[in-house]
């Protein structure tokens, strides 16, 4: 499994866009569950990443069951629910349909809403 170089002028941080990327694979099925990620270092070295910086992306995926980490086996793509493919991208298409309806409702501005979304990221 290769990681796809990330854009050095994106505003969004390294963690982030390696998080965005591999979660991103596996809800596309590039990434089937089973699949071995790289090492934390591995990943690092090949982007020229600090360590720290992939290990809180792979934390991050760890937390919202993407990945699993099995000690030194490894980490690897989660098995997932059936129905989680296509299902959860509409399901939260679903929700930011609702939550921009209940946003405007309560008279937030966008930059507002933007900043609870944030907050909760």
């Amino acid at each position: 499994m290769q990681v796809h170089p990330l854009d050095a002028d994106d505003p969004t941080p390294p963690f982030e866009q390696l998080r965005a990327q591999l979660a991103g694979r596996v809800a596309a099925g590039d990434l089937p569950a089973g699949t071995r990620l790289p090492t934390v270092r591995g990943v690092a070295a090949e982007l020229g990443l600090a360590v720290n910086t992939v290990a809180k992306a792979y934390r991050a995926l760890e937390a919202d069951g993407v990945v699993v980490t099995e000690g030194r086996r490894g980490t690897f793509v989660a098995s997932r629910p059936a129905g989680a493919d296509a299902g959860t991208r509409a399901e939260a298409e679903r929700a930011g349909a609702a939550y921009v309806a209940a946003a405007r409702r309560a008279g937030l501005t966008l930059p507002e809403a933007v900043r609870l979304v944030e907050g909760g990221w």
